[in-house]
């Protein structure tokens, strides 16, 4: 029996009706009915659905929140990368001119031609996603992730009610939405007063709050979290003819419903730019939501496709920024903080204090020498910003607030900030370059800040290549205290692999064969793996050609280091103080008695590089090589590996769903050639 006539019409109506009071609430910010009235439509619709399951649709208002919590958000690839803009360094009214002339110079345009259109839009800080609609109807929401490929957060993104489930007016085949999740501030400050008042945890931030929310694996504790949306681009689209120009664009999404900021407009010019730059500022603080600053887009779309991308970059946009904000705090002690690569960087703690649009308790003095010529001390009153509205940094001293050892601001109380000159981590020695302005710990093999970074470069492909040993694996060892240095991989059983968490017995065997497979090595391997600061593969390759022996390398001085082709003063500082380091050079015998060797006295042979200079882009899925090894099979052959087709591009290594690089690379005429083809080059060479 199916369902009444009349009950499909009036379901149908509901939920137009529904979503029409969403969006002039949600998105208009003007409601058309009292909240009893528009609460009685969705009970109305409840019960409908209910009573006839049928009727129960992807787009309908009562699905918003809903949906089992997920184990995992599956990966999403991006048929339009969704890449980052470039950042104007310059915060005032010269950011906007430099740009506004490289547009021109670019553009080839003459002094006296015309003012270029720009569409001039807010820059929101909170998290990029994109929106799939097909045949108008929400399927998909991912996040940007790296750029090619997301994170699949649909179930989350469809309890954000400003959000149409479903596009208005006659939708494209295919319409993909670029677009910014924030949180509002006002939303942000009820929320945490609500969680105060529930004795739970509060949000640091709008920007965190947003970017937590989105990737809640529950859709209902999403659900829970004032989230909004505002659209500002296109991805994909299909069946639809792109409007000219990014106004008319944003004027067609808002067509379909999907809410678009009202701070945006059509500039001439780089006066116009710096005033709507200026304006903007003015009104920061009264903006209802974060701003980090404001983006210029080249308007007209041919404009933007004569420009082009660089490095990843559109060429025809820009993120004009606003300088930081900053705030006076006290500093009440200086520590130094241990990097993964080494680099010691002292940090100011600091008398909690709230900038930026969060409580800040640390502050970066970066490297020794910002930090004495700043002259900051403990004790020191300090004005301290969040550099980039992330990265809090002590921006200079108020001296005359400054402590001292008696009444009438004579000697300092505390003394100028010094580098320790052992590592506070592992005790290692800290040892700085004439040239260089960071300082480093030399105990790269068993510092423990160091740790998993060395780990994980020790056992590369390129490395010793143990495979099966990746980055999640090395965390639980190093975590569960089974690994302290790499000579701790070699003392390792199937038996204690096989007890640690998503680690069966079959994988821990494989891993410990891996291991031992990787005791028979060869010496510019292992002084590659080593991971002394400033040695790469080709730098390894010279120095066991040249020594033929460890101990030989482990015994040269700087002069004779710089005897070996390509080793400067500077490589070889790295090199003698890594060895003089007593602990590295335990690991390393600790390594020669786990019985890891190779050949002694033999050259090393430079590998064929038949790729040398040529540039290659790859796209898709490759039948069995990952699009790493890939890229590592093309750079070890000489090759270049570039993220976007151009003329310069000689090869397009194409794979199952290629994407629009292939469609650039006919449009150009670049070479494109499958996997089993590059695997040729990669032994032949290009005949030319």
């Amino acid at each position: 029996m199916g369902v009444p006539e009349a009950a499909a019409a009036r379901a149908a109506w509901l939920r137009s009706e529904i979503e029409r009071h969403n969006h002039a609430y949600y998105v208009l910010d003007f409601p058309l009915v009292p909240d009893a009235e528009f609460d009685a439509l969705f009970r109305e619709l409840q019960s409908l659905e209910a009573a006839n399951p049928e009727l129960l649709t992807a787009d309908s208002p009562t699905q918003r929140v809903g949906g089992k919590p997920l184990p995992a958000f599956a990966p999403v690839r991006h048929v339009v990368p969704m890449l980052s803009i470039r950042t104007e360094t310059d915060t005032g009214p010269d950011g906007a001119i430099a740009f506004d002339a490289r547009v021109r110079r670019l553009l080839t345009l003459a002094d006296d031609a015309p003012p270029v259109a720009y569409a001039a839009e807010l820059k929101f800080d909170g998290l990029a996603i994109s929106l799939r609609y097909v045949d108008g109807l929400l399927v998909q929401a991912a996040t940007r992730g790296d750029g090619e490929t997301g994170e699949d957060v649909t179930q989350n993104i469809r309890t954000i009610r400003q959000i149409p489930l479903r596009l208005n007016g006659e939708a494209p085949p295919v319409l993909e939405v670029r677009g910014e999740v924030f949180m509002s501030r006002p939303d942000f400050e009820r929320y945490n007063a609500r969680q105060r008042g529930l004795g739970k945890p509060t949000l640091v931030n709008p920007r965190n709050g947003a970017a937590g929310s989105v990737r809640q694996l529950d859709p209902k504790l999403a659900a829970e979290r004032p989230l909004s949306f505002y659209a500002y681009g296109l991805g994909e689209t299909q069946g639809w003819q792109r409007p000219a120009s990014h106004s008319e664009t944003l004027d067609a999404l808002a067509a379909f419903r999907l809410p678009v900021c009202a701070h945006h407009v059509v500039a001439f010019g780089p006066s116009e730019l710096v005033a709507f730059h200026q304006q903007i500022l003015a009104q920061r603080d009264r903006l209802p939501f974060d701003i980090d600053g404001v983006v210029y887009k080249v308007n007209a779309v041919a404009e933007q496709e004569r420009l082009g991308f660089v490095s990843r970059e559109p060429r025809w946009a820009v993120a004009h920024k606003y300088p930081a904000e900053e705030a006076l705090t006290v500093v009440e002690a200086i520590d130094v903080q241990v990097g993964r690569t080494g680099a010691i960087t002292p940090v100011a703690r600091l008398k909690p204090v709230f900038v930026g649009g969060v409580t800040v308790t640390n502050a970066t003095l970066h490297n020794e020498d910002e930090a004495r010529r700043k002259d900051v001390r403990i004790g020191d009153t300090v004005v301290v910003r969040r550099a980039g509205d992330v990265i809090p940094e002590v921006v200079s001293v108020v001296f005359d607030r400054r402590p001292s050892r008696d009444l009438f601001g004579g000697e300092p109380l505390h003394p100028p900030f010094a580098l320790p000159d052992f590592c506070p981590e592992c005790g290692s020695t800290v040892v700085r370059g004439e040239d260089e302005a960071i300082a480093r710990c030399s105990g790269g093999l068993v510092c423990p800040a160091q740790r998993k970074q060395a780990l994980i470069h020790f056992a590369g492909r390129r490395a010793m290549d143990i495979e099966g040993l990746g980055e999640k694996l090395v965390d639980q060892l190093v975590a569960a205290g089974l690994v302290h240095t790499p000579a701790d991989l070699y003392r390792l059983s199937v038996e204690t692999l096989a007890g640690l968490e998503r680690m069966g017995e079959k994988s821990a065997a494989n891993l410990i064969s891996a291991i031992d497979a990787s005791r028979q090595t060869s010496l510019n391997r292992f002084i590659f793996a080593l991971g002394i600061r400033n040695v790469g593969e080709a730098t390894a390759r010279d120095l066991a050609r040249h020594f033929g022996d460890l101990d030989g390398l482990m015994a040269a001085d700087v002069y004779a280091l710089q005897s070996v082709p390509d080793v400067g003063p500077v490589v070889a500082a790295s090199i003698v103080e890594f060895f003089a380091e007593a602990h590295n050079r335990e690991v390393i015998a600790g390594l020669r008695a786990a019985g890891v060797q190779w050949p002694v006295g033999q050259p090393v042979v430079a590998a064929v590089q038949p790729l040398v200079g040529k540039t290659l882009v790859l796209t898709g899925t490759l039948p069995t090589l990952k699009r790493d090894d890939a890229k590592a099979r093309i750079e070890a052959a000489g090759g270049k590996v570039a993220g976007s087709v151009s003329r310069k591009t000689d090869y397009l290594v194409a794979g199952d769903e290629a994407g629009s690089k292939l469609d650039k690379a006919y449009e150009l005429g670049v070479a494109v050639i499958d996997e089993a083809e590059l695997l040729k080059l990669l032994v032949k060479g290009v005949e030319e």
